[in-house]
């Protein structure tokens, strides 16, 4: 079994651990005083980054009776105003976790700068497995369990997306209306502030975006949106059922039906020309349901009408191609330092996800 992180993109078996001294983003004297005080944690407390880089960090915090806590903030650096908000994020686990949608136990929210220089919030430390590779998913799991986990994720995507926003108290989260609009004007400005000299797509991201604005679905219903759901972003335990989603950093409210596509634009086969980009995802190993049965799970469980689903699997490869397109130009521009080995192929990638875009949209 992987040890979960809530950033869902690293073990903590894999991640770099920093404990004890000098751990980064962590006054460890004035943080332990307010766990103390507000969680009910006893002290000496030991902290160890699990998980960090440029999205919101998270330590896994153990006290001096062996209970295992989860600690979340913002990177200690390039923190954008709008960006890694924890009242946010604890927000819609407080929300959600009554409800029985499987999130981590919100525990304890600090906002008060002075304790660690930014807000962070303490919750459930949820152990389980993470499926980030085949060689993970066969490690843990048996076969005839790897058959039902597609079911289990689907059925869990559509608890979530049955909740009532409203009585909920997740009704002023964001915007209800117009989610993939705005969607498209974000990543379409995105793309074109990150334009590369000399690498071009034929044009191919511009016209499936055309595509895209030109034949948007209704949107049936105002949803929690996760807007990064995937086997990878939950722990799941030794049924194959999901314990915990994670990664809350982007969620909205909007159109549910994205997180669905996206969902199966990360549900690899064999016989996707997009393997290779997606590596030896976990869904390559045996016994794992094809996309047209964990869709099929997803409306057995959703009263949603699933019939322009393709639409969205294509909105969900687009958007990909985008977000790889600003990783490049970032890169490209210096950010790594000088070494462009990893992303030399991110061209092509981008390409390659753009035509999956383009074939879906015009298959559907």
């Amino acid at each position: 079994m992987v040890l979960v992180d809530e950033r869902g993109g690293r073990s903590a078996l894999l991640a770099s651990a920093i404990m004890n001294s000098d751990v980064l983003g962590i006054d460890q004297e004035k943080v332990s005083k307010w766990m103390n005080e507000h969680v009910g944690t006893t002290s000496p407390l030991t902290f160890e980054l699990i998980a960090g880089g440029r999205s919101n960090l998270t330590y896994r915090v153990t006290d001096a009776l062996g209970r295992a806590f989860a600690l979340r903030r913002p990177p200690t650096s390039h923190v954008l105003p709008t960006a890694h908000d924890m009242v946010r994020e604890f927000t819609v686990i407080s929300a959600l976790h009554p409800l029985g949608v499987p999130v981590a136990t919100p525990l304890g929210l600090c906002t008060d700068d002075a304790v660690n220089e930014r807000p962070f919030y303490v919750m459930e430390f949820v152990e389980g497995a993470i499926l980030r590779d085949r060689f993970q998913a066969e490690t843990a799991f048996p076969e005839a369990t790897r058959g039902v986990i597609g079911d289990h994720l689907a059925e869990t995507l559509a608890q979530l997306h049955a909740v009532d926003v409203e009585q909920a108290g997740l009704g002023g989260l964001a915007r209800h209306e117009g989610y993939i609009e705005r969607q498209l004007r974000r990543w379409t400005t995105q793309y074109e502030q990150m334009h590369v000299e000399g690498v071009e797509h034929g044009g191919l991201v511009e016209s499936v975006g055309e595509q895209l604005r030109a034949t948007i679905p209704s949107q049936q219903r105002v949803s929690v949106v996760h807007g990064d759901y995937r086997l990878d972003n939950t722990v799941l335990n030794l049924d194959g059922r999901v314990r915990a989603i994670l990664d809350w950093e982007i969620c909205t409210l909007g159109d549910p039906l994205a997180d669905v596509g996206l969902l199966l634009v990360y549900w690899a086969e064999p016989s996707d020309p997009t393997v290779s980009l997606l590596g030896v995802a976990p869904t390559m190993a045996p016994g794992f349901a094809s996309r047209d049965q964990v869709l099929k799970a997803y409306a057995q469980h959703s009263v949603l009408d699933l019939s322009h689903l393709a639409y969205y699997q294509a909105f969900g490869y687009w958007k990909l191609a985008c977000i790889m397109q600003g990783v490049f130009a970032r890169y490209s521009a210096g950010a790594a330092g000088g070494d462009q080995g990893s992303v030399a192929e991110y061209p092509r990638h981008i390409a390659m996800l753009a035509q999956s875009a383009k074939m879906t949209l015009e298959g559907e």
